[in-house]
């Protein structure tokens, strides 16, 4: 019998006021937290496979840029419209570089670059572009389908929210 009325006291407590400020306080500091610090964001679609699979669950870590700038090869999570609909890409050039593709091959200011977060082949090809200052070059790591198919370009820093978290 002290047990089910412990059980029962666990699940259902008395509403005191210090209860009440408790749950106020955890409130309060979830929506910080998860609203403002660490947003979670689902994966949907291929283009960040295999770091990143298609369902998967992941939070935005905001203050990531907050003191300093992407560099290439950081993951991060970009503001596609308003705040709920964002993309995950890899910055592949940093503003003032030149970034093209010839026949499968990233070339940032005419160097070939090492890739080793990429699994699948792929041969795409795509003239040089300088990025403009203030932005940087993102595309995804799953190139294997074709160039159209795919959301990739220069994009504002303004734009990015932060890093995925893992």
């Amino acid at each position: 019998m002290a047990l089910n009325r412990r059980i029962s006291k666990f699940f259902f407590p008395s509403l005191t006021p210090n209860f009440v400020i408790r749950a106020g306080c955890i409130a309060l500091a979830a929506y910080l937290v998860f609203g403002h610090l660490l947003t979670p964001f689902w994966i949907k679609g291929n283009s960040m496979e295999p770091a990143y699979r298609n369902g998967q669950v992941n939070f935005c870590w905001k203050l990531r840029y907050l003191f300093s700038k992407p560099y290439r090869g950081d993951v991060v999570v970009i503001r596609f419209t308003g705040e709920r609909i964002t993309l995950l890409k890899r910055v592949v050039a940093l503003e003032n570089e030149e970034v093209e593709f010839q026949n499968g091959k990233l070339l940032i200011n005419g160097k070939e670059q090492e890739e080793p977060y990429l699994q699948y082949p792929y041969d795409w090809t795509l003239p040089a572009r300088r990025v403009e200052p203030g932005s940087v070059y993102v595309v995804g790591d799953n190139r294997s389908v074709p160039m159209q198919n795919h959301l990739f370009g220069q994009t504002s820093l303004t734009r990015i929210l932060g890093g995925p978290l893992w």
